[in-house]
């Protein structure tokens, strides 16, 4: 977790930027004066803790984006350091090259063996570049997929950890068969005979989220967000503009909430007071009996039959009306 004084705030996160200056303000009058002043910092960081609890409880939607991009918020190696042990990083696809954006290998998760993948976005501005800004290109969705059916192999439950502003867009992605990458990790996770379960960490934007987000089980984080697009594209293609990014936000039920109302996910992991980004292993502890509790519901299960369900769990997706059309 951050230090205060290397804290990034969000807009809407003022309030606690503020109670932090205050706090940070007494702090240096006490060491100068020497007069004890602990009695109005406690004060004011159980302020903290309200503000945080008072400003999660009533996000819009928009700002859920926005939390779920905060630039302290724990990525998916951070996620695999606090909750595993012995991790083993495995890398490439053995065609193209390795991706940075795409991380994964065997983990120890209270003991029991498990194959942890993920995108993961960089910490600072040199990280960003390298793993480019969580987008997977083909050879990284490929180099996930090589990984799961090393898992498969091994009889090893598979975890992935979706966040990711979507699949990269560019060109030689698009040379290299960037749909038919994510194409193929859909249709060979439907067919995995081990557990799978997902979990959208922070953003789950378009295909580039469902290459990895196929499971027996699908959660979601409180302060993420899962759909077709982001609310600045859906924004400039309906309007034109960014400016209506919020209405997007509000418009593509894109929340948690929404999420699991319509049965596209299992369940809402809780996080700490404020965001995850608050408490990195507050937040791992909060995920982990979530995965725990799966494995054990889906380990003891014939493989066919899991495979069987995970295939009518998304086969049941969606809402339609049919139409009959006369003459």
């Amino acid at each position: 977790m951050p230090q205060d004084k290397n804290r990034q705030f969000l807009e809407f996160e003022k309030p606690i930027k503020d109670l932090f200056d205050d706090i940070e303000s007494l702090k240096q009058r006490a060491e100068k004066s020497k007069i004890d002043l602990s009695d109005p910092i406690k004060k004011l960081e159980e302020r903290v803790m309200e503000t945080r609890r008072d400003i999660t409880q009533n996000l819009t939607p928009w700002q859920k984006v926005q939390l779920s991009r905060h630039p302290d918020r724990p990525y998916t190696l951070k996620y695999i350091d606090k909750m595993t042990t012995d991790f083993v990083e495995l890398f490439g696809d053995r065609n193209v090259k390795d991706d940075k954006a795409m991380v994964g290998g065997f983990a120890s998760l209270d003991g029991q063996t498990v194959m942890l993948i993920g995108q993961q976005k960089g910490i600072n501005t040199k990280a960003r570049q390298l793993r480019n800004f969580g987008m997977a290109n083909p050879e990284g969705y490929r180099k996930a997929l090589r990984l799961m059916k090393l898992a498969e192999k091994f009889n090893k439950p598979i975890i992935t950890l979706i966040d990711t502003p979507g699949a990269y867009p560019g060109l030689e992605a698009e040379e290299r068969g960037q749909g038919e990458a994510i194409a193929r990790n859909i249709y060979e996770m439907c067919r995995l005979k081990v557990p799978v379960i997902c979990v959208v960490i922070g953003e789950g934007a378009s295909g580039g989220a469902m290459g990895i987000g196929v499971g027996d089980r699908v959660f979601m984080l409180e302060n993420t967000w899962y759909t077709v697009i982001s609310p600045e594209s859906c924004s400039s293609i309906l309007w034109r503009s960014w400016e209506f990014k919020e209405k997007a936000a509000d418009e593509l039920k894109l929340t948690p909430d929404h999420m699991h109302r319509f049965g596209l996910i299992d369940s809402i992991v809780p996080e700490p007071i404020g965001g995850a980004h608050w408490d990195y292993q507050g937040a791992a502890d909060l995920l982990k009996p979530f995965l725990l509790n799966a494995i054990a519901e889906l380990k003891d299960m014939n493989p066919e039959e899991r495979v069987k369900q995970r295939i009518e769990k998304f086969n049941k997706m969606g809402f339609w009306d049919e139409v009959s059309v006369e003459g």
